[in-house]
């Protein structure tokens, strides 16, 4: 099932079929152990509205509210190549290198929904990076207990001249207003998604595709489960989180995105986010 979040509120959709959820508070539906199974006894006990169509075409909002959003770094080996690569000249490299096979993670603070687009919306490249990038990353959404209930897709927007000068400088290069994109819905299954689970991204141009890429989850060095049990060990979240878990595909150090390119990022099973760069 997948559960949608609307100007007028909550859609889940179930079969193909829409059902708005009313007087349902985003963060309250959302942070709960037993989603799923929420979720089918509320599709049971009402009908099917066709017109909650119109809600997904127009109304759609970023899967959000009062949750923090958090990533991973370097849990693909292409990410770890990728962050050596760019801070060869300020002698960061072995960093990357070491965090890879190291037992704690690289986690870090991303966004809140301030910073953050939905489908449709508008990322943005900082004014003072020359070399920025879209992450497309797999997101993991986990409530309150730690428990993940949902999956999501996520854009971790990167400023790879910034961080390449110093990985002192991450939160500059990943922190910033119109950093982060997620949608287009959240996907809620019984089990997780299957290792060979594809990310897809295509980076258009004016029309042309300058860019385009794939990866399946089962290169990620890390589990979710791993991920988000070092992320809960002293932080608490009493509305729940997102947890992007890193990305795998890295455009050539010749690529940096420009104003007006369109980023599509696709999840099969979750659907497309579209996004363009302002």
């Amino acid at each position: 099932m997948k559960l949608y979040r609307t100007q007028q509120g909550i859609v889940i959709e179930k079969d193909e079929a829409l059902y708005p959820v009313r007087d349902q508070q985003w963060d309250d539906f959302l942070n709960d152990d037993r989603l799923y199974e929420k979720m089918l006894q509320v599709t049971q006990s009402m009908s099917p509205d066709p017109d909650a169509s119109n809600l997904l075409q127009h109304e759609l909002l970023a899967p959000i509210g009062n949750q923090e959003i958090w990533a991973s770094g370097v849990t693909y080996y292409r990410s770890k190549v990728g962050r050596q690569e760019e801070s060869k000249k300020s002698g960061g490299g072995e960093f990357y290198a070491l965090v890879y096979e190291a037992e704690r993670p690289e986690l870090f603070f991303k966004a809140t929904a301030h910073r953050t687009v939905g489908p449709g919306g508008k990322v943005r490249i900082r004014k003072d990076s020359t070399w920025n990038v879209p992450e497309p990353e797999l997101t993991l959404v986990i409530t309150s207990s730690g428990k993940i209930v949902g999956y999501t897709i996520g854009n971790d927007m990167s400023s790879r001249s910034i961080e390449g000068e110093n990985p002192l400088y991450l939160p500059q290069a990943k922190t910033y207003d119109g950093s982060a994109a997620v949608g287009p819905c959240i996907l809620v299954t019984e089990e997780p998604l299957p290792a060979n689970t594809l990310i897809e991204i295509e980076i258009y141009r004016k029309a042309d595709k300058v860019f385009n890429g794939s990866i399946e989850i089962a290169q990620m060095k890390r589990t979710p489960e791993e991920l988000a049990a070092f992320l809960y060990r002293e932080c608490s979240f009493p509305h729940g989180s997102l947890l992007m878990t890193g990305t795998g595909i890295v455009p050539e150090n010749e690529f940096t995105l420009q104003q007006d390119d369109e980023i599509r990022i696709t999840i099969a099973p979750i659907g497309t986010l579209v996004n363009a760069v302002e």
